[in-house]
Order: C-alpha cells, then structure tokens, then sequence
C-alpha cells in the first residue's frame, strides 16, 4: 500500500511515519508533504499540489483548513483518502460529503478502533437506559485546539442516533436546571494529555462509566493506516471507525 502523507511534520504526522517505517499495514511511504519541508527518506513537498507520485491513499494529518486543498488534490487524483483531522466547519464537512460521491473518503473524529468499540457501548447502553443524564468529560494536552474534541462530539453525534431531541450543553457554566434530553460535554486542556474520554450515564438508581485512555499516541497513526487498508477496493462513499468495526 503506497501512502501519501500530509502534515508529515506535525504531532501525529511524525508518528504516523513513525508507523509506517515498521511496515504497519504493509504501508510504504512514497512522498511526504509539510509546510516546513519534512526530512524522509522519500521525496518532500511543501505543498501536496507539487506530488507527482502514484500512490494507492492519501492520508491527511494537517489541519482542517487544509481540507478544501486535500479534497482537491484526492478528487484530480481521484485517490482514496483518509482524512484525520479534526475540528471542521460545517462548510469543510459538506465539502468532504460531496466529495465522497465521487471517491472512497474516510472521516472520523478519532482514529482509535477502541473509542469506535467505546461510541457502540455508549450507543448500546444509552438505548437500554434512554432516560438516563449523560455527561461527557474529555482531556487533552494543552495545546490542544479544538474545544471540544471531535471524539467527544463524535461520542455526542452516536448518542443523538439512539435518543431524540437531544440538546448539546457544552462546558456548562449558568445556573439552572439540567433538561431531560441534554448531553453535556466539558473539556480539560492538562499538560502533555494523550486523550481520556469518560462518559457517566446516571438514572439516579445507579451510574454507568464509561472510559477510554490513550497511552500513547501510536494507537491514532496505526488506525489511520487500518483506516487507509480499509479503503481498498472500495467504492465512493464516505466511511468512518463504526464501518471497521
């Protein structure tokens, strides 16, 4: 599997090479693209419209005010892309949807195959409780900057499936009374953070915890390239962790 890699020299782009030099996924790096020229053993760009290698995926780990630039390059190359960014408008989501009808995309709020098992348990345990409070608290390092984190509203989106009329209260912070539907959602920026997501769902009998922590930041990089292993084959459309697992 060739792999383009975009945001080569950010955070997770760094790790994500970092993956793919151990031969994850069969993975092999073909060019790699930063705003400050990355050091691979492969060709380097400063910007993904001077690539002129074949490559079988596209894996995004810039910014979301890269995803016009992204979708443009995947849509002329009309390259499978797995896109693991995060914290989009609403106009680079409709961008990325109308994309997906004519190439396979992949989009999610988090990586991690295990907080795609975790969304299903909160979706699962949501619909035996469906009158239950539910509150969100997710942490991350801090400098971090998207409030809140798209796993958490990845987490809130899955709960919104299973219960209607849900209201999103995000970082509380007025007197009143809490509603019957609502999902509050509270975000802490700590030191050098991975990522813990816990979801408390409480009836007032009794209390359901939910909680998944990353270790190490690994774990996102090898599922981005799960991801991009998914994608063979497939045909346009647009893909997430809750379609591998």
């Amino acid at each position: 599997m060739k792999v383009i890699v975009n945001g080569a020299q950010g955070r997770m782009g760094k790790e994500l090479l970092s993956s793919i030099a151990s031969g994850y996924c069969g993975a092999e790096l073909v060019a790699a693209v930063d705003i400050t020229m990355p050091e691979v053993d492969a060709p380097a760009y400063s910007s993904l419209a001077d690539v002129e290698e074949q490559a079988d995926i596209l894996i995004d780990f810039s910014h979301h005010s890269a995803t016009d630039k992204v979708l443009a390059f995947a849509l002329e190359r009309k390259m499978p892309t797995v896109i693991a960014t995060t914290g989009q408008t609403d106009e680079e989501k409709a961008a990325i949807e109308v994309a997906s009808r004519k190439i396979p995309l992949f989009y999610s709020g988090n990586m991690s195959i295990g907080i795609a098992l975790l969304v299903s348990l909160v979706k699962a345990t949501i619909q035996v409780f469906p009158d239950a409070d539910v509150e969100i608290v997710e942490t991350h390092h801090n400098q971090k900057l998207d409030v809140p984190s798209g796993t958490a509203l990845m987490i809130a989106k899955g709960i919104e499936d299973v219960r209607q009329n849900t209201t999103l209260c995000i970082g509380r912070h007025e007197n009143g009374k809490r509603t019957a539907k609502e999902i509050g959602i509270h975000s802490l920026r700590l030191g050098n953070e991975v990522g813990t997501h816990e979801i408390i769902i409480a009836t007032g009998a009794e209390t359901i915890t939910l909680k998944h922590e990353a270790e190490n930041r690994s774990l996102f990089a090898n599922g981005a390239l799960a991801a991009a292993k998914f994608l063979e084959g497939k045909p346009a459309g647009l893909y997430s962790m809750q379609d591998i697992i």
